[in-house]
């Protein structure tokens, strides 16, 4: 088995075309420009962001949302 790990040129591409698809410009401007890098505790954003979330439920609601953009 081998994993193939993108570059992080690919990977900051990949998550603006998301960021842009599906928010507003102005929103995205605003998060780019509040974003640190490093800032913020991670752990304790997760924890409140996905709360009673299962890695099962996250997949499920991920294929949805995927499947979505196949439609268009």
């Amino acid at each position: 088995m081998s994993i193939v790990v993108e570059n992080e040129q690919e990977t900051m591409q990949q998550g603006l075309a998301v960021l842009n698809k599906n928010l507003p410009p102005s929103k995205v401007a605003r998060l780019l420009s509040i974003w640190r890098v490093g800032g913020g505790n991670y752990t304790t954003e997760r924890r409140k962001l996905f709360a009673g979330e299962t890695v099962g439920g996250l997949f499920t609601k991920a294929r949805v949302l995927e499947k979505r953009g196949r439609k268009r």
